[in-house]
């Protein structure tokens, strides 16, 4: 802008000389009146020059600033005639046309990485400074189970569900495994990047329940198999000598009390053996014969089966089926096997009474056994569905992993917790029949 202004107050002042020129023409020499125009007219073509060999380039120049400033990286300046302008301008040329390569580059990479995001089978959040969701994939989406509008905007630890509570206890950099009483396996993990000078932390989820599950069934069913072999075997030989003490002893007299000591013995022996079989049976558990069988006829059979047995425990048993509950595909024999165990234990948790347990269907799809006992304590929760684990002094933890083996072939949906009011609830959701909605 400078030179243009000097520019015009050279040109302006050049003109008050020819004006000056002109009202003095007849007091000065005509031959310095000529030598002063002649000087005039070499200023005038000099300007002219000056003009588009500074200025026009200068103007130029200053048109690919804004084109700059405006980041349009796809228009070029043309060339204007002088040389070291010319060369300022190719350099200009050469660095938007690498800008543009530079930027399309960038986008085609922030696009393959907001592609391979979306695609990822691991759940992805992203969170700003304030741990407030910015960004998850649909996989998140789908361990969490819930809706995006849910989830974007709010603080991990204000998201309703247990697992992104669970990640919202993370440290910065740690890794960790969690369990739910829905008998899945999650691997959590906090990290963080750095964008444009600040930290962004993100969390990476991803479900091992396959992978635990087939670690778990792999390494008791070999040790199963070990002791169900090597204790039957030794309890046959061991009840069989038994007997025959026990015959030998009858034709003794005064022999009856060890007679009762012997048959004592075989009973306990029998007894380990029974205890051993039904641990062998969670690892003969048979795939499921699926048909299509009324969920509510389910429910209902298993409510006749038990309503006795609660009743004698003073255990009120209710039934509340959703009529517009169809059809699922289920292996009747196995599912009665679960449902059955499911009331055993929360007739178990309540004890010798009162309390309620009710049997509920509801559409399309679900089963939910729910009780009023004590309920299921946080730690205790974390440990349901591990093989051997039990809660009761007698127990031999593996009533739950028979009931997860089976459901998990049925390719059902299942969770068992204590809720805020105080009811313990079992539900299983089985997959709609192809072609429902």
């Amino acid at each position: 802008m400078r030179i243009k202004f000097y520019f015009l107050f050279l040109a302006l002042l050049l003109a008050g000389l020819v004006v000056t020129l002109l009202l003095g023409w007849g007091s000065t020499s005509r031959y310095w009146f000529f030598l002063v125009e002649g000087g005039l007219l070499f200023l005038l073509l000099f300007l002219v020059v000056f003009y588009h060999r500074l200025v026009k380039p200068l103007v130029t120049i200053g048109n690919g600033m804004e084109l700059l400033r405006e980041q349009d990286f796809s228009s070029r300046l043309s060339p204007v005639g002088q040389v070291e302008a010319d060369r300022i301008v190719d350099i200009f040329n050469r660095m938007m046309h690498q800008l543009k390569d530079e930027r399309l580059r960038l986008r085609e990479q922030n696009q393959f990485l907001d592609l391979l995001i979306q695609a990822s089978p691991m759940g992805v959040l992203i969170t700003d400074q304030n741990y407030r969701v910015t960004q998850v994939n649909p996989m998140a989406m789908r361990l969490l189970d819930l809706r995006p509008e849910s989830v974007v905007g709010r603080l991990l630890a204000d998201v309703p569900s247990s697992l992104a509570v669970e990640l919202s206890r993370l440290s910065p950099d740690e890794t960790r495994v969690v369990r739910f009483g829905d008998a899945n396996v999650y691997k959590c993990t906090h990290g963080a990047f750095l964008d444009r000078g600040f930290r962004h932390p993100f969390f990476l989820v991803e479900r091992m329940t396959e992978e635990v599950v087939r670690a778990e069934r792999k390494a008791y069913e070999k040790v199963i198999r070990m002791i169900a072999h090597e204790v039957n075997n030794t309890m046959a030989g061991i009840t069989s000598a038994l007997d025959i003490v026990e015959h030998t002893l009858k034709e003794e007299e005064g022999m009856g009390e060890m007679c009762e000591v012997t048959r004592v013995c075989t009973e306990r022996c029998y007894s380990l053996s029974q205890f051993i079989t039904r641990f062998a049976d969670v690892v003969k558990i048979p795939e499921p014969m699926l048909q299509s069988v009324s969920l509510n006829g389910q429910v209902a059979v298993c409510f006749r089966f038990m309503e006795g047995a609660c009743t004698f425990r003073g255990i009120g048993l209710r039934m509340e089926c959703d009529p517009s509950v169809g059809l699922v595909r289920l292996d009747a024999a196995l599912f009665e096997q679960v449902l059955v165990n499911i009331v055993k234990n929360s007739m178990e948790s309540i004890g010798g009474g009162p309390g309620s347990i009710v049997l509920r269907t509801v559409a399309p799809s679900t089963v939910v056994v729910e009780d009023d006992g004590p309920g299921i304590s946080t730690s205790v929760e974390e440990k349901l569905f591990t093989p051997f684990f039990s809660t009761k002094p007698k127990g031999q933890g593996i009533g739950l992993v028979f009931i997860r083996e089976v459901l998990m072939r049925h390719g059902c949906r299942f969770s068992l917790h204590t809720d805020s009011d105080g009811w313990t609830r079992f539900a299983i959701t089985f997959p709609l029949p192809t072609g429902d909605v």
